[in-house]
């Protein structure tokens, strides 16, 4: 059962807002080898500043606090969710970048962070020229599923902070993923976003990814106290019905202020509305995780 607070293992974690040198060691694979493969979450919205990162970040820090194993891949150049996980920029050598290109493993990229169980994929800037630098490539839109193939066994979540925007990079998360994660904002042109990014779903489920899944959408920097907001989520809740999650991300200013101490909200300050959120979407998505995996066995 999902706990009302982060593990205290997890929440005892250094809140200084060093690098992540004195990083709880990655996890050990071998002897996970034969366990099941992860379930691959691309969390993706083209427009930007809806709250990928910070969800990303969040969501895998709430996950990796209940015991599960959490490898988050930074794929946008800005490599704001390296940032915001404690990377420094001198710990980015090998980078999902290398990744991508086939010039290193998966394995290999890894960096452990301050929360236990929590791994990511940095990003770097060498990212920003992929998008030409593979336009010749064979095969271009598999790239990333390819090097995931066998890459990371042991993991239970792998989550893909994707760059705003439908380019190539984003449409490797997408080949790759099982499920995309939508977070949404809480103001109107948000919505036209959302739809071009359902037909692009749709495209790519009938074309490079049949097995994709839309997990859900998630309502971020939701203000109670605006018409607006309320509006919208309405809006969305009428059209996506119980995709859309019951747990709303509201506006909270120790929510933008964690990334730049190198640390997620949930450690920053756990007992802000923010993180709060943030534990309970985790919980929600391991609730209605369970859910499916009981309704499936039940059609065996």
């Amino acid at each position: 059962m999902f706990p009302d607070t982060p593990n205290d293992t997890a929440m005892a974690a250094d809140t200084s807002g060093g690098t992540a040198d004195a990083a709880a060691p990655a996890p050990t694979l071998a002897e996970d080898a034969g366990k099941a493969t992860p379930k691959i979450i691309a969390i993706s919205n083209q427009k930007g500043g809806v709250g990928k990162t910070t969800t990303a970040i969040n969501l895998a820090t709430g996950l990796a606090a209940v015991g599960k194993r959490v490898c988050v891949i930074d794929l946008d150049p800005q490599g704001n969710a390296s940032t915001g996980l404690g990377i420094g920029k001198e710990l980015r050598v090998v980078t999902s970048y290398d990744v991508l290109v086939g010039e290193t493993t998966p394995m290999a990229a890894m960096v452990s962070t301050r929360i236990p169980g929590l791994t990511v994929i940095p990003a770097s800037v060498d990212l920003s020229g992929a998008e030409i630098e593979l336009v010749g490539a064979e095969k271009r839109e598999y790239l990333l599923r390819e090097a995931l193939r066998d890459g990371l066994p042991g993991f239970d979540y792998v989550l893909i902070d994707c760059p705003p925007g439908l380019g190539l990079l984003s449409l490797n998360a997408l080949v790759a993923a099982t499920a995309v994660l939508v977070p949404l904002q809480c103001e109107f042109l948000a919505l036209e976003g959302l739809s071009h990014l359902i037909q692009t779903l749709e495209r790519i489920r009938k074309v490079l990814n049949p097995s994709l899944e839309l997990l859900g959408v998630v309502l971020t920097m939701f203000d109670r106290r605006n018409i607006l907001s309320k509006s919208v989520a309405a809006d969305v809740r009428a059209y996506f019905g119980d995709q859309v999650y019951e747990t709303v991300i509201p506006r909270n200013v120790r929510v933008s202020e964690a990334p730049s101490h190198g640390l997620p909200v949930l450690l920053y300050d756990r007992h802000c509305a923010g993180a709060r959120a943030y534990i309970n979407l985790a919980r929600e998505i391991l609730r209605r995780e369970d859910r499916g995996v009981s309704a499936r066995k039940g059609h065996v």
